[in-house]
């Protein structure tokens, strides 16, 4: 498993990749068992009101989720593409520029140390 972390703003948002012969999440929505790359995060926007409060940068951001949309992948180049363009994509949805997002990619067990 990797996470892919994605900060800006003070804030941080972190998503699962399960790689090859890795047990992804099954629910309704997720990508066919076959696909040798699956790719889980939270989706999220920014709401006028209601929502959870997030402070980015100097501001307070009301921020409402979306269920995630686990996406499967041929490749791990694919998969790792996709992650990085999602994480940018949900601090864009708030109001941060794409460019100011610093992203990693840690295997998981390097995070819990």
């Amino acid at each position: 498993m990797l996470l892919v972390r994605g900060s800006a703003g003070g804030t941080t948002l972190t998503g699962t990749l399960y790689e090859r012969g890795e047990e992804s999440p099954s629910f309704k929505g997720a990508p066919d068992e076959a696909a040798p790359y699956v790719w889980v995060c939270d989706e999220f926007y920014a709401v006028e009101s209601g929502g959870s409060t997030q402070t980015v940068g100097d501001r307070d951001v009301n921020v409402a989720f979306e269920t995630p949309m686990p996406r499967g992948f041929d490749t791990r180049e694919q998969a790792l593409e996709a992650a990085r363009e999602h994480v940018r994509t949900q601090f864009a949805r708030i109001g941060v520029d794409r460019r100011d997002v610093d992203i990693e990619v840690v295997p998981e067990h390097e995070a819990e140390a």
